[in-house]
């Protein structure tokens, strides 16, 4: 119901509800921080751009090899755009990418767009099966470990946490390839390679021990977050007036303490997804995954310097959407 306020003639009009104030107030903010976000890729696109052509070698010389000649490589150079100003390469790199043209690879001379398809798929895939699997465990390993606080159960889970969260992902595909894929048990393949063409699933084999080492990472960071999240709904003052009340424990916590400690919890898995996707790099090359980490490092190692800033490019907007999907939800939350 809207409010009537007087104005200074003796007029009356409505005030705005406080539904259609929070709604205005969330609109600016999500535009404000939308607006922050294209400024942060603008300047992630200066940085990744100086930075990749100012990498140590001639990008022609290595395309050529170490028998091309000094005209050869000055006619490669010009072809390739790189005799002009830094700025002016920006620009013409800058004004393509708006259009959706990212260049051509330089080591195949194929169309960056078009290598990178089937990646980006692989990666999709792989992070979403991620992140499918991450939500419920995170939720179902947080409950237990706040509802048998300072217990073993408890006590075990917090050390298993710290130290998988300590130890880099790389030692901990290492540790999962040599125990499940090569010394130990060797009941998976140690690499996922997976052909062209083939969707990541047809192989479910070659998907266990990436997205193993994905989960583990992802279950023991949103885990505790989730614990911490129901310890302080359990303590508030309605779940135990509920206990006093003799509800059973089970009411207590699927019905009132579940949906209050998840809220605080659906931005952190916003931010988790966005994590999941930048540590796809290491776990993708360690496992030789068809995807847009193992080609940037492919990339890199091959000065392949429109795929490596298509690639950067993309996962930094991918990261930005998640943050952003992530400000929005705790917003809402904190409105609520």
């Amino acid at each position: 119901m809207a409010i009537e306020t007087t104005t200074t003639d003796g007029a009356v009009k409505a005030a705005p509800t406080p539904d259609r104030s929070r709604r205005t107030a969330l609109a600016w903010l999500i535009a404000r921080r939308a607006l922050m976000g294209l400024v942060t890729l603008w300047c992630i696109s200066v940085i990744v751009f100086v930075a990749t052509q100012t990498m140590p070698g001639d990008v022609a010389k290595i395309i050529l090899g170490p028998s091309a000649t000094a005209d050869q490589v000055a006619q490669l150079n010009k072809n390739l755009g790189l005799d002009q100003p830094l700025f002016s390469q920006y620009w013409d790199w800058l004004r393509n990418v708006l259009t959706g043209n990212m260049g051509n690879s330089l080591v195949s001379g194929q169309p960056v767009s078009e290598l990178l398809s089937e990646r980006i798929f692989n990666s999709a895939t792989l992070t979403v099966m991620a992140m499918v699997l991450i939500l419920p465990l995170s939720l179902l390993v947080g409950l237990l470990a706040a509802v048998f606080r300072d217990k073993l159960l408890d006590r075990s889970y917090l050390g298993v946490s710290l130290i998988v969260t300590a130890t880099p992902d790389f030692v901990l595909g290492s540790l999962v390839v040599a125990l499940f894929g090569t010394v130990v048990f060797k009941v998976l393949p140690p690499v996922s390679l997976i052909p062209p063409g083939d969707a990541p699933w047809q192989h479910p084999q070659e998907l266990v021990m990436p997205l193993a080492v994905m989960v583990l990472v992802g279950v023991t960071y949103l885990s505790r977050l989730v614990r911490v999240s129901f310890i302080d709904v359990m303590e508030s003052e309605y779940v135990q007036l509920a206990m006093l009340k003799g509800l059973s424990m089970r009411r207590i916590l699927f019905r009132h303490a579940l949906p209050n400690a998840l809220a605080p919890s659906i931005p952190a898995a916003s931010i988790m997804a966005a994590y999941t996707i930048a540590g796809s790099v290491v776990i993708e090359y360690l496992f030789a995954y068809p995807g847009i980490g193992s080609a940037l490092v492919d990339a890199v190692a091959g000065h392949d310097l429109p795929m490596i800033q298509a690639i950067i490019m993309l996962m930094a907007a991918a990261f930005f959407c998640f943050n952003q999907l992530a400000d929005v939800l705790g917003t809402l939350n904190k409105s609520r």
